[in-house]
């Protein structure tokens, strides 16, 4: 969405990573699988479930589509046909020239965004300079080795923490809820794209999800309400989900479509899985 008020309530809250249920997944191709999670069994809208696109950088291209570079707006689905993405969600939220990133976002030699914002917390890093480093992680800004753990990559995306590791749920309930999209690091340092058509506040979703099975050690805000937006395109599984509500901006579960997007986040095609 772009940039609008939010009267986010943030507080740290620690939470032990339970081990939940075991979470099936399904392998799309080398290195993606998907999987969902029942968050609740009758939802007030929606499906009550968490739909997880669980990703390993080691074995995947992971890379950005942006509007400033591109020069134009796109649907996830769009972009998923544009840049050949068969996973597509969003980067982050966006201020009102439809173009920039609220976070600090930097892709190779492009800048989206040159400044760090104040109080996001949540980085994602990608594209090492450096040999022996992770593809691809998520880091957090407060941490005391940051700024040394950040510098080899070449591409960062800052947003609005929700989980900060080793797994500190940082919302307390502030009475706004909406549809979900965020983007998440496992203990085995995958990356998990994560959204959820049914609103709830996040102090609530993020306690769910970190004893949910997911082993989620940090945690990112990309997109709420109907600019929520998850997209997969494979051989044996392909959909294109909307979010919809969200309080003082949406307050109504009837959207039906996506909205376009200045900046997705994007997993790259490859043969399907066997």
């Amino acid at each position: 969405m772009s940039q609008r008020a939010w009267c986010c309530g943030l507080v740290v809250c620690s939470f032990a990573l339970t081990a939940g249920a075991e979470v099936a997944f399904k392998p799309l191709q080398p290195g993606v699988e998907y999987g969902k999670v029942t968050l609740v069994e009758k939802p007030e809208a929606g499906d009550g479930k968490l739909h997880v696109v669980r990703v390993d950088p080691e074995l995947t291209s992971l890379d950005l589509g942006l509007a400033s570079e591109s020069g134009a707006m796109r649907t996830a689905t769009q972009w998923s046909s544009q840049q050949g993405f068969s996973v597509v969600i969003n980067a982050g939220m966006f201020e009102t020239d439809y173009r920039s990133n609220v976070g600090r976002l930097v892709h190779g030699d492009h800048v989206n965004q040159k400044r760090w914002k104040k109080t996001y917390q949540s980085v994602l890093a990608m594209d090492p300079s450096s040999p022996g480093l992770p593809k691809a992680t998520m880091l957090d800004r407060d941490a005391p080795d940051f700024e040394e753990a950040v510098k080899p990559y070449r591409t960062v995306v800052q947003n609005l923490r929700l989980i900060k590791a080793p797994g500190e749920n940082v919302w307390k309930p502030n009475g706004r809820k909406w549809s979900e999209a965020f983007v998440a690091l496992d203990t085995k340092g995958r990356l998990l794209f994560c959204f959820t058509r049914t609103p709830f506040e996040m102090a609530d979703l993020m306690t769910r999800v970190l004893t949910s099975g997911l082993g989620v050690t940090r945690a990112m805000h990309v997109e709420g309400g109907p600019e929520a937006s998850l997209t997969v395109r494979t051989k044996d599984v392909s959909f294109d989900f909307s979010g919809s509500y969200e309080t003082g901006f949406f307050p109504r579960d009837d959207n039906d479509r996506q909205w376009e997007l200045p900046n997705v986040l994007g997993v790259r095609a490859t043969k399907p899985v066997d």
